[in-house]
């Protein structure tokens, strides 16, 4: 016997849980499955920009007080050598996922998503999925927010992203510092940058950079903590990052791909929340749209129309990635940064979601050297 929804949800992350709110509360009947339990930790920073704070904020999904710690104050710093402090900058935030993933899986329920987290996929089949427990479920429409090991984008194209382009990232929880200012490292890694997020009740520390260029990155995290005084033996874990190459295709038809599974994740400030959220709801959006039209396949041409901005900006920032991270043009950047507070407070802007990379490249081409542009 097969169990019929409009929609299922496969990962119950930011992406899954905003997509399966939103066509909840649009009355599609929508199905949340995840393998893990939740409230769960996962390996993440846990950044929240502005831009971000906007997206839940429209959907009327900001979290209750307390679990986003505002920070406005940042220090620069690259191989090791500091380029300057600003503060007083546009504010971004820290949260921790175990309390943000689940808040929003809360909101989820309640707009009436089933739940079935906890719970492993057999099968993805072409109108249906089949669950380890042994339940069939059918579907007119799937999305996958699965992660950057995205299941559904295996099914789909054959492999859940690129490996020539992917990032990798390595990252521990030590233990809280209140002294302690939010960080970020220019060069921890090649092609990528070390941070400290500091929380109440942790301090997030990592490298991450392009995995292909990046053999021995277990010695830059090593590097990165003597660097910045931290203990050597604190427990390290690995994940793959999306780093600016997303799906141009995110889905066929009535599948579609949302967060890290389509790659929307900033190759140079690192964003990926905010961008699962906003995916989300773009996806849920076109499948309720292309059903109520009675074309499902309509959804990935609705939804592709919808991410135009996002993946325009994504492009930029990919143009722009040389002037930060090339080892020939990351050191004449780093003199830029280091000799201009107008500069490091023009890059928590786009960081915190106040600017977007259209002006920061029209900022950028007044105001760079000239013979870093000719570079």
């Amino acid at each position: 016997m097969t169990t019929r929804f409009d929609l299922i949800v496969l990962g119950a992350g930011p992406a899954g849980a905003t997509a399966a709110r939103v066509a909840a509360r649009a009355g599609l009947r929508v199905a949340l499955i995840d393998k893990a339990v939740f409230p769960r930790d996962k390996l993440c920073g846990g950044l929240i920009t502005g831009r971000c704070l906007g997206h839940l904020t429209a959907l009327g999904a900001l979290p209750p007080p307390g679990l986003l710690t505002r920070q406005d104050r940042v220090t620069f710093f690259r191989n090791g050598a500091e380029l300057g402090t600003v503060s007083g900058c546009p504010p971004v935030y820290l949260t921790t996922r175990h309390a943000f993933d689940h808040h929003l899986l809360t909101q989820a329920r309640a707009a009436g998503a089933e739940d079935l987290t906890g719970t492993r996929v057999q099968e993805i089949g072409p109108a249906h999925v089949t669950l380890a427990s042994g339940p069939r479920l059918g579907f007119s429409a799937l999305i996958g927010a699965d992660g950057v090991n995205s299941a559904v984008a295996r099914q789909l194209f054959g492999a859940a992203f690129d490996p020539a382009t992917i990032g990798f990232a390595l990252e521990t929880e030590a233990p809280p510092d209140p002294e302690a200012t939010l960080r970020i490292d220019f060069g921890a890694a090649r092609w990528g940058y070390g941070w400290r997020f500091p929380k109440p009740g942790s301090t997030t520390i990592g490298v991450g950079g392009l995995h292909a260029r990046n053999p021995g990155m277990k010695a830059a995290m090593a590097r990165y903590l003597a660097e910045i005084g931290a203990a050597p033996d604190l427990r390290i874990k690995g994940h793959f990052l999306p780093f600016g190459s997303f799906r141009a295709h995110p889905g066929r038809g009535a599948v579609l791909l949302t967060g890290d599974a389509a790659g929307l994740v900033d190759p140079i400030t690192g964003e990926g929340i905010g961008h699962a959220v906003h995916s989300g709801r773009l996806a849920a959006e076109s499948i309720v749209a292309a059903l109520a039209a009675g074309v499902p396949d309509s959804a990935l041409r609705r939804y592709r129309q919808a991410l135009r901005p996002l993946h325009r900006d994504l492009r930029l920032a990919r143009m722009l990635r040389p002037l930060l991270f090339s080892e020939r043009l990351g050191p004449r950047m780093t003199r830029v940064l280091r000799g201009s507070e107008s500069a490091r407070m023009r890059y928590m802007a786009l960081l915190a979601g106040e600017t977007d990379y259209p002006e920061f490249l029209a900022h950028a081409l007044r105001r760079l050297p000239a013979r870093l542009l000719r570079a």
